[in-house]
């Protein structure tokens, strides 16, 4: 049934020019039929890249919202249009902007999962594996990092000479790993080096072996020479990297490492856009935004690859 229903979306891509693109989150049988695979900021950039006029992204809002800024052009589509993100909608521009007028010289640094109408009142955006290096390498001293206190946190802690403000804010999934699981996994697997994702508490990260990003987590087990490993992000990365490793061992580090948001897309929903793109009959979620937002949204992201390059 499963090969079946990815056989009709192959066909479909085909006959309705359409480009897929699955959160590395997303389950394997959506990432068997992607055109491609990665973390939100590489799914943008090569969204770009790519000839297709329509794209399907399979993952959450903020990034075909990302993803459209990138490609004016193209029409992109949200695989189910119930996929937010919670740290995406914590904060909103009136709080952000009211900050702004109290503190006019710290600049705003956003975490690329944020909302179109957030970016449009931060100065730069960075992913969670290029923040370090754009705030080194930003003039200002003074800086608002938003939304996650604990991404912040890490940032923070790498940029001493920086006067970072912190906000309450952060991804759920993430935030409610405890030191206590990280030591019972260790514990359970001594041999295990441990990768987290620095949305994690500080608490955690401080013990790991390697803190990154997703894609930084699943390059680090593909070239280590360690055998075993702990994987303290979304639970859909470690299975990808047991089928992608067999040679290797991969242990969740916490059973609660589960993305609602992100588990919400299923195959059907993916096979329904494809025929509502095909079919034109507006059943299709397509992110619609005004040329003014996108190129309000769009400056942050600009001096992002400014800074990151």
């Amino acid at each position: 049934m499963i090969r079946d229903i990815q056989r009709k979306i192959i066909e479909l891509k085909q006959e309705n020019d359409i480009c897929i693109l699955a959160h590395s989150y997303q389950a394997k049988e959506i990432v068997e039929i992607a055109d491609i695979t990665g973390d939100s900021y590489k799914l943008s950039v090569e969204a770009a890249k790519v000839s297709s006029k329509n794209i399907i992204m399979c993952g959450v809002h903020f990034m075909a919202e990302t993803a459209k800024m990138l490609s004016p052009d193209k029409h992109v589509f949200l695989a189910n249009p119930l996929a937010g993100c919670p740290m995406a909608e914590q904060m909103d521009a009136e709080m952000i902007s009211a900050i702004k007028a109290k503190e006019p010289d710290r600049k705003v640094v956003c975490y690329i999962n944020t909302t179109a109408s957030l970016k449009e009142v931060c100065d730069v955006c960075v992913t969670s594996s290029s923040a370090v290096k754009i705030v080194k390498n930003m003039d200002a001293k003074r800086i608002l990092f938003i939304p996650d206190c604990n991404l912040g946190a890490f940032v923070q802690k790498a940029c001493p000479d920086k006067d970072i403000k912190l906000l309450q804010g952060g991804c759920p999934t993430h935030a409610r790993v405890t030191k206590a699981e990280l030591d019972e996994a260790k514990r359970l697997h001594p041999n295990a080096l441990v990768l987290v994702h620095p949305e994690c508490r500080p608490e955690v990260t401080e013990q790991a072996d390697y803190a990154g990003s997703t894609s930084g987590i699943m390059d680090f087990a593909a070239k280590s020479d360690a055998k075993e490993f702990i994987i303290g992000t979304e639970i859909s990365i470690a299975e990808h990297l047991q089928y992608r490793y067999p040679d290797k061992e991969f242990y969740v580090l916490s059973k609660d490492l589960i993305c609602p948001n992100m588990k919400i897309t299923t195959l059907m929903d993916v096979y329904k856009t494809c025929e509502g793109i095909g079919n034109n009959d507006g059943k299709a979620f397509e992110i619609q935004m005004s040329p003014e937002q996108i190129a309000k949204a769009k400056v942050c992201i600009d001096e992002m690859i400014r800074l990151g390059g």
